[in-house]
């Protein structure tokens, strides 16, 4: 028996600003494909680990790695940027 295992990363989004994205590895679930005027869309369902679930077409599912996934142990609040000290053996 062949089994294969597709995930993609999960795309909800973890804050109200739109900033943070889950990024947990979402399970396929169920693969179909649905017809546009532009031609067949090949289209998922996705479910990751922390409930978030998906149906659409791959392409509206896939998000930029430029958008940053969320720490659930981060801080709600930045973090401040402490600067450096100056060497003392300088």
């Amino acid at each position: 028996m062949k089994t294969n295992v597709i995930f993609l990363d999960c795309p909800e989004y973890m804050d109200q600003r739109g900033a943070a994205r889950c990024g947990l590895p979402a399970e396929v679930q169920y693969r179909y494909t649905v017809e546009s005027s532009s031609g067949p869309l090949e289209s998922v369902k996705i479910r990751c680990p922390r409930g978030h679930w998906f149906n659409g077409p791959v392409q509206s599912l896939i998000w930029s790695h430029s958008d940053q996934p969320a720490n659930i142990s981060a801080p709600t609040k930045p973090a401040l940027r402490l600067s450096r000290l100056p060497d003392a053996s300088a």
